[in-house]
């Protein structure tokens, strides 16, 4: 198998799923898209899987390659039923694209938080296995509002609505971080909107709390995120 990865800066690279994508022989191209590289033709690949990043959905203007990703993520999801798999921006990416809506958040949402699967999310196969509330990291402004035509609502937290999407029968968002690893947190605190937004929502010196919580999570965070992957596989019919 052979999937594609939308990036938007490179340090949000698909984290722990590069682990996890070697172990089933799944190889794997990246799109540096803030860097200007080319989208290629969808021919030949199996899956995409669309990453976050410090811009908005909305940054048409100044980020004018944002509306040749969203055809591309058309083609994918509507054209061709290709399966999907987005989190953070890559989550918004999906809404927008296929006719949904995202906004500014009153309220930033940064940290490690609380996620409720909804009655919906807990019967479907992406989240098999998966306790009906579970922490997350969290580092977002913008959230879906709108769900696009076919799309459902998987989880939700007491600030965001859509913290879960699937659209379709084969394309799914998460608006929390389900790639991280041990390294996410401190890479992130580098990208200055990043770190303003953290320090804005939570003042300074949250990041230390964020670390240590990542930290003492980071088992259970990465068998979560190995139970997404392989319910992914299996609902998209990619499973050996």
């Amino acid at each position: 198998m052979k999937f594609l990865v939308f990036q938007h800066i490179a340090i949000e690279h698909p984290g722990i799923f590069r682990d996890l994508m070697a172990q089933k022989r799944i190889a794997w191209d990246a799109v540096e898209l803030d860097e200007g590289e080319a989208i290629p033709s969808l021919d030949g690949y199996d899956a995409l899987i669309v990453m976050g990043g410090p811009m908005d959905v909305f940054d048409e203007e100044e980020l004018p390659w944002l509306v040749a990703e969203k055809a591309a993520i058309r083609e994918a999801v509507r054209d061709r039923g290709m399966p999907y798999l987005g989190f953070c921006l890559g989550h918004q990416l999906l809404a927008d694209a296929l006719g949904g809506r995202c906004e500014r958040m009153a309220r930033a949402e940064i940290g490690i938080l609380e996620v409720e699967l909804t009655g919906t999310g807990r019967e479907d196969l992406l989240f098999a296995g998966s306790p009906e509330r579970f922490s997350a990291l969290q580092w977002h402004g913008v959230a879906v509002t709108e769900l696009p035509e076919g799309g459902v609502a998987l989880a939700r937290s007491p600030l965001c609505e859509v913290q879960a999407q699937r659209v379709g029968t084969r394309a799914w968002g998460d608006q929390y971080h389900v790639e991280m690893t041990q390294e996410t947190v401190p890479e992130w605190s580098r990208i200055p909107a990043y770190a303003a937004s953290l320090e804005a929502a939570l003042g300074k010196g949250a990041l230390g709390d964020i670390e240590r919580k990542c930290a003492a999570g980071m088992a259970g965070f990465n068998a979560a995120s190995r139970g997404l992957f392989e319910n992914f596989l299996s609902a998209s019919e990619l499973a050996d």
